[in-house]
């Protein structure tokens, strides 16, 4: 790609998912992340909280009656008052059912980007359309890119899938099917020679698991998710019911993301007919639990897709591939 001497160049990559955003940027030979939650919460207004928040650099906005808490700590408050976060995105876009979604969404990035006077280079990821839609991102996109030209860079987006792909499989020259499982969507791209050739998203993702597993077990979404990140893994028997539920509903979205693979692969007219196997590299934070790798291999093989693959593996850093494969594609134009 030609960005190998350019890699200490001021620049930003930025993976902008519903559950989580993350920077990355270079610092001499290591790439460094920032992550904050995209969600937040409303807590009731007084005087003392907010000097109490400023002290203790929590990340918040005076709003009338109410103080509103975003990034990471939205969550431990959302637990102690027994409440859902709010989001500033569903599925992979700006969530129209939340009228605080924008202004949270540009609260949420400020604090993890920081200005570009000298109009740096700065590259975002965006879903890509769900498999057998139409694309409808033109608002999303365009809202991101003014969020960041407002912070003074100078912008391009980026595929999901795409950033995987460019994060990984510098070793197949960029050649390969990169896959992103996140909170709202598992993202899918094939790419030759770094070229993007098919890319289509999935519905049921990290969000999917929660909210269904929630109204079998009566705990609430984010606490699901709270426990599926610290404590879940496949191991095929369960004692505990809401361990138990959460296997069910992972075994179906990764069903779902492999049988839409083969379903996407086989509908493609642009798909090249490649004369080596494809890699195949995993990451997201839908993809951490222990065991997933294994399980989506097995429904992969029995599956039988329509084009050869090897290789599969998750990212060398699952939570960070999209945002170091974003910061890779704004190092190269730099």
């Amino acid at each position: 790609m030609g960005y190998e001497l350019k890699m200490n160049a001021p620049a930003v990559g930025l993976d902008v998912g519903t559950s989580r955003i993350c920077m990355a940027q270079r610092e001499g030979d290591e790439f460094r992340y920032q992550t904050q939650l995209n969600a937040f919460v409303s807590i009731p207004f007084s005087k003392i909280t907010g000097d109490v928040l400023k002290r203790e650099q929590v990340p918040h906005t005076l709003a009338g009656p109410e103080i509103i808490v975003h990034g990471n700590e939205s969550d431990r408050f959302a637990d102690l008052l027994n409440v859902e976060t709010r989001r500033t995105m569903d599925r992979g876009v700006l969530n129209p059912a939340e009228p605080e979604s924008l202004a949270m969404l540009r609260k949420i990035v400020a604090s993890l980007v920081p200005p570009a006077p000298d109009h740096r280079k700065a590259c975002f990821t965006v879903p890509a359309a769900p498999l057998g839609a139409e694309e409808n991102l033109t608002y999303h996109e365009a809202t991101l890119r003014q969020i960041l030209s407002d912070l003074g860079y100078d912008v391009r987006a980026i595929n999901e899938g795409l950033a995987v792909i460019y994060s990984e499989l510098e070793s197949s020259n960029y050649t390969g099917i990169g896959i992103s499982c996140g909170g709202g969507l598992c993202n899918v791209c094939v790419a030759y020679l770094s070229v993007p050739v098919l890319s289509f998203s999935i519905p049921k993702a990290g969000d999917y698991i929660d909210t269904n597993t929630a109204v079998i077990t009566g705990e609430r979404a984010n606490r699901v998710r709270m426990a599926k990140e610290e404590s879940f893994h496949f191991n095929g028997f369960f004692a505990d019911k809401l361990q138990q539920v959460l296997s069910v509903y992972y075994d179906e979205m990764i069903q779902s993301l492999v049988q839409g693979m083969k379903q996407g692969f086989s509908n493609s007219r642009t798909l090249f007919k490649s004369n080596r196997p494809l890699p195949i590299v995993l990451s997201g934070g839908t993809a951490l639990p222990a065991g997933f790798l294994g399980r989506f291999e097995k429904m992969l093989l029995e599956a039988e897709l329509p084009i050869a693959t090897n290789d599969i593996r998750m990212a060398a850093d699952p939570l960070h591939a999209s945002a170091k494969g974003a910061l890779v594609a704004a190092l190269a134009d730099s």
